[in-house]
């Protein structure tokens, strides 16, 4: 087998690389990261250089992973600074690094792709010694693997990276009829909150329309990312994606769109974009330009669990952070990043952080899932 790097997804061909990634999650799809490439939040000018990785096995594609060298540690959600700070106290680079990861994106997903039928082992310890290899010639202090599933995690945790973990909160579906019969579940004071905040919508006479990817016009678009944009500048923030990205994901995978608006007074004002997995409704981005009471959840959080239950999806991957999601019925899961230093000393110093912090996080979920609004608390997720 052998590996080849190459500097842009647009040197393989779109149809060989979806079959291999599929499109059952969106991110991976060769469409999504091209999108990401060819608008511009992915390139050298932003400190996201692409070399993705492909192996091959006489001749036929066997296996590929999404791979850049990063020139910092932005829109990655699994934060190092202090190790780079750890380099730097250490006389020694942090940056650049190599980073497998969707760019911007914080949802779990596999990170290393191998052909149906193929035993991963070997491929991953080919990969491993080609990320090292890498390393040592090309003065690259690192690799890190961000967000993969749990079984892929483990692998790469086994061929010799740190494993560190987090905490995300996400809905799963037990087979409910409708939104009802989800409420059935909870507690009867935290089932009366949930219908207040829907009810407090409707009373500020607050109506949602949402449209699928094929049905949204160019002016859904902009409307939408306006609102995006707004999220940032509220914070004194650039926004890390522009509406040219937006609008080539509409034209190239629209089937896997999903935009929640909010009206008021026949205007606009707040959206949602969810992207539609085979399984999983993955809410993204979102943005408001007033705020009222229940918007950030009707729009985020209800809006999505209704779509995910008239459609039967299995579950809703929220993104990120937010611990309000818990009294929603969203439980703590782990979430998995795998880490190869090159530096021996720093390596054994930031596995024992990674071992000690996982000591916390296990607390921490812990604790978290003593919230959760039902009356029977659901078994333990991963």
């Amino acid at each position: 087998m052998e590996v080849k790097l190459i500097e842009n997804i647009t040197e393989i061909d779109s149809g060989l690389w979806n079959s291999l990634a599929g499109t059952d999650y969106p991110f991976i799809r060769h469409e999504f990261l091209e999108a990401l490439e060819l608008s511009g939040p992915v390139s050298q000018q932003t400190g996201w250089r692409a070399r993705h990785l492909l192996v091959y096995d006489q001749g036929i594609l066997v296996a590929l992973m999404p791979l850049y060298l990063k020139f910092h540690s932005q829109g990655e959600y699994v934060f190092d600074q202090q190790w780079a700070k750890a380099h730097q106290q250490s006389d020694l680079l942090y940056y650049p690094k190599w980073l497998t990861a969707i760019p911007f994106t914080p949802c779990q997903g596999a990170r290393i792709v191998i052909r149906n039928g193929l035993d991963a082992a070997p491929i991953i310890a080919l990969i491993m010694a080609f990320m090292q290899q890498s390393s040592e010639s090309h003065g690259i202090s690192s690799w890190h693997c961000l967000f993969a599933k749990a079984q892929q995690a483990q692998q790469l945790s086994s061929a010799g990276l740190s494993l560190r973990v987090g905490v995300q909160f996400q809905w799963r579906n037990q087979n409910y009829r409708d939104f009802n019969d989800y409420l059935d579940s909870f507690t009867a004071s935290k089932r009366k909150q949930v219908k207040r905040e829907r009810k407090r919508a409707a009373e500020q006479d607050i109506v949602f329309e949402q449209i699928g990817g094929a049905s949204a016009s160019d002016r859904h678009w902009r409307v939408f990312f306006e609102f995006y944009q707004m999220t940032y500048l509220k914070r004194g923030m650039r926004p890390y994606l522009n509406l040219d990205f937006f609008q080539k994901l509409a034209v190239v995978m629209p089937e896997q769109l999903l935009l929640i608006l909010a009206i008021k007074n026949h205007r606009y004002i707040g959206a949602a974009l969810s992207l539609v997995g085979a399984d999983t409704l993955y809410g993204r981005y979102w943005g408001c330009f007033e705020e009222y009471h229940s918007l950030h959840f009707e729009t985020c959080y209800y809006q999505g669990l209704d779509y995910c239950l008239s459609h039967g999806l299995k579950n809703f991957d929220s993104g990120a952070q937010g611990e309000h999601k818990i009294a929603r019925g969203f439980e703590p899961v782990y979430t998995y990043s795998a880490h190869w230093i090159k530096d021996p000393e720093l390596a054994q110093a930031i596995d024992r952080f990674v071992t000690q912090e996982r000591q916390a996080i296990e607390v921490y979920k812990e604790d978290a899932a003593s919230h959760l609004p039902f009356k029977h608390q659901p078994e333990n997720s991963n």
